[in-house]
């Protein structure tokens, strides 16, 4: 909550405050983005091997601070805190990751148009990069835009989510070893995202949230003409072939959707399970759902901790209110959990329509809707029926099917039998109305650089295909 230019944070297991920060004015994000032109000219100056040093160091750092920097982002997000150290270890791996690839390669020579010319195109940094992220992996997805971006070149100023900001401070506190400003923190809510996003000293954006800001910042760039990479959510499939075991695939169903309070961009929220087990699907993830420990989510034993806030945890009530009144089938959970917090118990429903909200909007919480299916092709085809299109899961043994899915779902990740698992190597992204660009991978490095073409005749002398044309004769060649 922002409040007389302080943010005050709110631990969303308890409903009780934790810390008050200021907010980022208008002359310290003027100071910010001098600062950072500053650190980005003393930045190109280090070699490969030197950023790679720096970045291992980086990474030795959080590793070394995992329990301190995983029970801070507990207390301010609310996630379980085996899954926010988990979160620590996997944002240290993407600096280790971006650390070595940044080494290996700044261009490439395309083959010269004559045979004593040298092309080269070589690979440079955009300059000042404002990434902005969500709540819910305030790190980790800081990290895939940050790590690249610093691998590449650049500077950074980066803009935490306002409920949970005292992570990345911490965060920011162990990043030794860079030049001055060339890694800053702002902090504040929309208004401080929309100031960095316009500010004449930032040359690209990148932002991880919702649909709605995110097309306002994609129209804040388009108007500068600058680049923008967006990662906008999605509203995940979910496909259960008849072939599997179907404990293990409820089991690995109901993980997928209620990860994190099922407040994940890659959460699962739409199943398609075929017809002759969903009986069996249903009934297994229903006594998974019921098994699961909801509560602190200090206690290693939880399973399920709170959702971030009142407005998230009213959101999925709407949903789920709005399918039971529409004739969907309550089979477990729909109802908060505990006197304080904000809690919802993990939810399964059926009979849910395609036109039912929970079906077709992200509801960002642990629900888990369940439609019967006749064919693999049905599931495919209900699958890229809405316009979402980041990630989606299949459980199958038959690799002709697994071939099928892969090539049919319009997913920028397709799991198979294996939920929400990434790979700091593999590019990660979406299709459609889930947004613009890629992370991760060599695809997540090149977002932020620019592309240089050089092209080098040691020759001096005059070309055949110059002025004049009127020789009488065809000329050898002329330039594209």
């Amino acid at each position: 909550m922002t409040q007389n230019g302080r943010l005050s944070i709110v631990n969303p297991a308890t409903e009780e405050g934790i810390e008050e920060i200021p907010t980022t004015g208008r002359e310290e994000l003027d100071d910010a983005a001098e600062r950072a032109r500053r650190g980005f000219e003393e930045w190109r100056g280090f070699a490969g091997l030197d950023r790679a040093e720096v970045f291992h160091e980086i990474s030795a750092r959080m590793r070394g601070h995992a329990d301190e920097l995983a029970g801070i982002m507990t207390r301010e997000g609310g996630k379980p805190f085996i899954e926010n150290r988990d979160e620590v270890t996997w944002t240290a791996a993407c600096f280790d990751y971006y650390g070595e690839i940044a080494r290996d390669s700044i261009g490439y020579l395309p083959a010269p148009i004559e045979p004593q010319q040298l092309a080269m195109v070589m690979k440079e940094p955009v300059g000042t990069v404002a990434c902005i992220v969500p709540w819910n992996y305030p790190l980790l997805l800081a990290a895939w835009k940050v790590a690249p971006a610093l691998a590449a070149g650049n500077a950074v100023i980066l803009k935490p989510s306002e409920e949970t900001p005292l992570g990345t401070r911490r965060m920011m506190e162990l990043m030794e070893g860079l030049p001055e400003g060339l890694f800053q923190a702002v902090y504040g809510a929309g208004d401080v995202g929309e100031a960095l996003v316009r500010h004449p000293g930032v040359d690209m954006v990148a932002f991880t949230g919702s649909q709605e800001t995110g097309r306002k910042v994609g129209v804040t760039a388009a108007e500068r003409l600058m680049r923008a990479n967006l990662e906008l959510g999605g509203k995940d499939p979910f496909i259960v072939c008849d072939d599997v075991d179907v404990e293990v695939a409820a089991q690995g169903a109901v993980w997928a959707a209620c990860l994190n309070a099922g407040q994940v961009c890659t959460s699962s929220e739409r199943f398609y399970v075929d017809k002759k087990v969903a009986d069996d699907f249903v009934e297994a993830s229903k006594s998974f759902v019921e098994s699961l420990n909801i509560g602190d989510p200090m206690d290693q034993r939880t399973d399920v901790g709170p959702m971030i806030n009142a407005k998230g945890r009213q959101k999925v009530e709407d949903h789920v209110g709005q399918a039971l009144d529409r004739g969907a089938k309550l089979v477990t959970g729909g109802e908060r959990f505990g006197d304080r917090g904000f809690f919802y118990k993990p939810t399964v429903l059926t009979g849910v329509e395609p036109s039912m909200r929970v079906m077709s909007e992200e509801t960002f919480g642990p629900v888990v809707p369940v439609v019967e299916v006749d064919s693999l092709d049905q599931a495919i085809e209900l699958a890229n029926s809405v316009p979402f299109g980041l990630g989606a899961n299949v459980y199958t043994k038959d690799f002709e099917k697994m071939l099928r899915c892969a090539r049919g779902i319009r997913a920028g990740t397709v799991w198979i039998n294996d939920p929400l698992t990434d790979n700091d190597a593999a590019p990660f992204g979406g299709y459609g109305g889930s947004g613009i660009g890629r992370e991760l991978g060599r695809e997540g490095l090149e977002a932020f650089q620019e592309s240089k073409h050089v092209h080098i005749d040691p020759r001096v002398e005059k070309k055949e295909w110059w002025y004049p044309y009127g020789k009488g004769e065809e000329p050898g060649r002329r330039v594209m």
